[in-house]
């Protein structure tokens, strides 16, 4: 070796005028063990923005400065995560003190996604190159497999997703070299992780670092970054549930998780709708609200015989603060054709509420919606968007992803009419996996894991309308050309 890694990122830090915090030292003690050792096979679990990707980078560069034939395969979750590392590894041997000289002449040699250095070696595959969990590599070969956060939502949040990645990393048998070095780097994203080193777990054996963000005292790892003043803020942002996971390295399991009705605010103010010189101001008590987002989930309106169609809104105010007004349950009458019933329904809805936008589930019948809806809208004069939303995350972590964090630091004000509504039984009945009813929980969290719509408009056919959310008048966009 000629420099040892320590060394290598002090160097480096030192160029960009950054220190080398205690961790990442440890880091490079952990890293320069694993690739002496027999074993070969090594996960470095760390809490995120820890700086385990960068120190990777370096460790990687450092391997190529002192082994140039080595081949290095960095797997992440998709290809441009992994062409992220490989951008890294790159710069760091364009401006290390000491990789000067590795970058070959040749610039196809370069690329974004692989490159290859200064090596006496002749051989087939780069020194560094990129790939996604999806992409095909049969053929290649590698003395070192880096699976940076493979384990992502995308890849972990559903029992089937879990299984299908466990099947594309054992793939990574017939790529690693006898002796080579297999190293997972991440954090936690599912409490049936991959990152189980323990006896059945998937990296059985594996050497680990676990380095969590406050020590078992209740000490920052990192206080220069992170004080436990910005870790409290962390905690109240994220929500104990994710901040356990992402942060402690703890990931909790869905059948502990719980929504606690006692934790909402209640109010009793209406809105005040007020219009002026082409300008609108809208409020709730004396608090100006500036978006808003609406969601239906729609069904056959017939909740004996399967799911509720809810219709529910959320204002958001000037110092972001939720406020769900209305919860909706629709029941088509008998005798009633139930899609024109409920489409007329959601028209009220958005006209009685002063609504810039209604997102509609297009999941199931909601695909059949969109233009008998836009037909509502017209005859009652809506200039509102009709937003089509194809729902594809699993819903328990969509109603655990929207209420977990406003919940725990107690940002959800709800009106006291919505307590006449099934919400709030469903709130304190509700269980990941359970067969109970979940569908206000279902577009309460639509409404509150959409972003506020603030689309340009034009008016077609309908005299200007004033726009509450910018206190002036705001082109609207023609519900004929929506495209849903």
């Amino acid at each position: 070796m000629k420099v040892t890694l320590t060394e290598f990122v002090w160097v480096w830090n030192e160029t960009q005028h950054q220190k080398t915090p205690r961790h990442h030292r440890q880091m490079c003690r952990f890293l320069t063990q694993v690739l002496n050792d027999e074993k070969h096979q090594a996960l470095m679990m760390a809490f995120r923005d820890s700086g385990k990707s960068t120190i990777v980078g370096l460790f990687c560069a450092w391997v190529l400065l002192c082994r140039p034939e080595t081949r290095i395969l960095i797997l992440s979750a998709d290809w441009d995560l992994a062409k992220k590392m490989v951008r890294n590894i790159k710069r760091i041997i364009e401006r290390h003190p000491l990789t000067q000289g590795m970058k070959p002449k040749e610039k196809d040699q370069w690329a974004s996604d692989r490159f290859t250095v200064r090596r006496d070696a002749e051989l087939r595959d780069p020194s560094v190159l990129a790939r996604g969990l999806g992409a095909n590599i049969t053929g290649s070969r590698a003395d070192i497999i880096v699976c940076d956060d493979v384990e992502v939502p995308n890849t972990c949040d559903t029992p089937q997703k879990r299984v299908d990645l466990r099947q594309r990393l054992s793939e990574l048998a017939f790529v690693l070299v006898p002796g080579g070095l297999q190293l997972f780097v991440g954090t936690p994203h599912a409490y049936e992780t991959i990152y189980n080193t323990g006896p059945g777990g998937y990296l059985q054996g594996f050497e680990r670092l676990f380095l969590p963000l406050l020590t078992t005292e209740g000490k920052s790892v990192w206080p220069e970054r992170f004080s436990l003043s910005k870790i409290e803020e962390i905690r109240r942002r994220s929500g104990p549930r994710k901040f356990s996971s992402q942060m402690m390295l703890a990931p909790v399991p869905q059948e502990e998780s719980r929504l606690n009705p006692d934790k909402l605010l209640f109010y009793e103010d209406e809105i005040v709708y007020h219009e002026t010189n082409l300008s609108a101001e809208l409020k709730i008590g004396n608090k100006k609200m500036v978006s808003a987002s609406a969601w239906w989930d729609p069904s056959f309106g017939k909740p004996e015989k399967g799911d509720s169609s809810v219709l529910a809104c959320v204002f958001t105010d000037e110092e972001g603060r939720y406020y769900l007004h209305a919860v909706e349950y629709l029941k088509v009458p008998s005798g009633e054709e139930s899609a024109a019933f409920q489409c007329q329904a959601a028209a009220a809805f958005v006209q009685r509420y002063h609504l810039p936008s209604l997102s509609l589930e297009t999941n199931g019948i909601g695909k059949f919606l969109p233009e008998l809806l836009k037909r509502e809208f017209n005859l009652k004069h809506l200039s509102a968007s009709i937003l089509g939303k194809h729902s594809t995350q699993p819903k328990t972590e969509r109603i655990l992803e929207a209420f977990d964090a406003l919940l725990a630091a107690g940002g959800l004000y709800v009106h006291k009419r919505v307590q006449s509504t099934p919400f709030l039984t469903e709130m304190r009945e509700w269980c990941p996996g359970s067969n109970k009813h979940d569908d206000g929980l279902d577009a309460v969290a639509g409404c509150l894991l959409t972003e506020p719509v603030r689309l340009p408009r034009v008016s077609k056919g309908f005299s200007l309308k004033p726009d509450w959310r910018f206190g002036h008048d705001f082109p609207i966009l023609n519900l004929e050309e929506i495209t849903c």
